[in-house]
């Protein structure tokens, strides 16, 4: 058997993964639940939100699988973090863990990696991970926007640079696999319907200002603060201008950065993603903005998808609404990027004088688990559709989204672990040499944030209007 990539690796188990939640979807009770939605929304005063408070039935979608993976998280705590680890979580702990463990060892198979030493070493990584989570869950550290993926690079950093990393962890240090697998399920999320909804307004602060932010940044580093490293330069560029670690990870790929310029790619992005959640609703609310206004600007500006929703949510459903979809709006991006760097570097950056380069070259460089976040997005996108409005909401958002969210949130914990513990404070020093990585991101993000803010005003309150007023 040849040798499976970690690209087809991980498009392979994002769709075990989506296969699982569509298995559920298929095996619940559909028929049933389409018949009372029908019938409910025949009666007057009918509401989504109060239909499925009284009916359990919709949850039955995917109840075990989400339930789990739920469960498998440390609950919220305020000055006990022992109060945290209840019965269920060690339950559902341990058999999320399994879960993990048959996943990734099947991968690390199909890679021709040894599969017992990637199992011992992912145990510590799977502990790192739960311990971030136990600290995101912390009430106070929770309210100020201090997640899980802070944590578990901030984890990862102290034991690896204060105690030092066994050789049993390093097989199971593939922060790649984990995110690359997490990006595919990325993709289930990113649907068109929903993003129509928004309609041009949107498509217009995300897929205008995002290019003129990326290259405007690049020629920035590379011109007036003469970064050295040119893929540094673009990694830090597309983290801080698309949508964060899933952009870095993409861009890293295809310009082959080093994991030390990922890294601090990634580092810069947490940092700054924990303020501006905070930071930009608070802003807008002492302000008086609007919040169709407010929702695109944090939409367009904020990296995480997670800390999008968070922000979106101090200000309303409507501005929620807006950032989150102007956030997946923005994700599509991720492909488009990929291609264009791999594109790039091989005809611009790597390639000889006098040597052209064929297509063939191109497509080695191309991320290709970037066609499963797209597969996923299409597979989804059209089955939302097919789908009664409020059928869908209930066994697809609320039963199969749930689930691949959430687990999607588990994959990326573990490879930020990974990344903390396989990185050196020694090495990172020298990528931040001079201070250009920070003053770059700042710089970046300040005309991202100056940029989207008029472009979001211009489309949705001068160009645009009825579409506002419908929201």
């Amino acid at each position: 058997m040849k040798n499976w990539t970690e690209d087809t690796t991980a498009i392979l188990l994002g769709f075990i993964i989506i296969a699982l939640a569509l298995a559920a979807f298929l095996i619940s009770p559909f028929g049933e639940v389409n018949e009372s939605l029908a019938a409910a929304e025949s009666l007057p005063g009918f509401s989504i939100e109060n239909w499925q408070s009284d009916n359990d039935s919709g949850n039955a979608v995917s109840s075990f699988l989400s339930q789990n993976v739920n469960d498998a998280k440390p609950a919220r705590w305020e000055l006990n973090p022992f109060s945290a680890l209840t019965l269920d979580f060690f339950i559902s702990g341990t058999i999320f863990f399994g879960f993990l463990c048959l996943l990734f060892g099947l991968g690390s198979w199909l890679m021709r990696r040894p599969v017992t030493a990637f199992l011992k070493g992912f145990f510590y990584v799977f502990i790192v991970s739960v311990a971030a989570y136990l600290l995101a869950n912390q009430v106070e550290f929770r309210s100020i926007g201090l997640g899980y993926a802070l944590w578990a690079i901030l984890l990862g950093l102290v034991i690896s640079n204060v105690f030092g990393i066994p050789e049993v962890i390093r097989p199971a240090l593939q922060p790649e696999l984990y995110i690359k697998t997490g990006l595919v399920l990325l993709g289930a999320e990113v649907l068109f319907g929903k993003i129509l909804a928004i309609g041009l307004p949107g498509i217009f602060v995300a897929w205008i200002v995002t290019p003129i932010v990326l290259i405007s940044t690049f020629w920035f580093g590379q011109k007036i603060l003469k970064i050295g490293s040119k893929t540094l330069n673009i990694t830090i560029s597309a983290d801080m201008s698309v949508c964060g670690v899933s952009a870095a990870i993409a861009t890293a790929a295809a310009c082959r950065a080093s994991k030390e310029e990922l890294t601090t790619a990634v580092g810069l992005s947490m940092i700054f993603t924990s303020i501006m959640m905070v930071a930009l609703p608070a802003f807008i609310n002492a302000v008086g903005m609007p919040e169709v206004l407010g929702g695109a600007w944090i939409g367009g500006t904020v990296d995480a998808t997670g800390a999008v929703v968070a922000a979106g949510a101090f200000l309303g459903d409507t501005a929620l609404n807006v950032a989150a979809t102007i956030k997946m709006i923005q994700n599509i991006l991720i492909g488009v990027l990929a291609f264009g760097v791999a594109f790039y570097w091989a005809t611009r950056v790597d390639v000889s004088a006098g040597r052209t380069v064929g297509a063939s070259e191109i497509w080695v460089r191309f991320p290709k688990f970037v066609l499963g976040f797209l597969g996923a997005s299409i597979l989804f996108s059209l089955l939302y559709e097919m789908l009664n409005p409020n059928t869908a909401i209930v066994l697809v958002e609320n039963g199969v989204l749930d689930f691949t969210s959430d687990l999607r949130g588990w994959l990326f914990c573990l490879a930020f672990a990974s990344i903390g513990l396989s990185a050196n404070f020694r090495e990172l020093k020298a990528q931040f040499h001079g201070g250009k990585p920070l003053i770059l991101y700042i710089c970046g993000q300040s005309l991202n944030l100056c940029l989207t803010l008029l472009m979001a005003w211009i489309m949705f309150y001068k160009v645009f209007p009825d579409i506002t007023n419908s929201l």
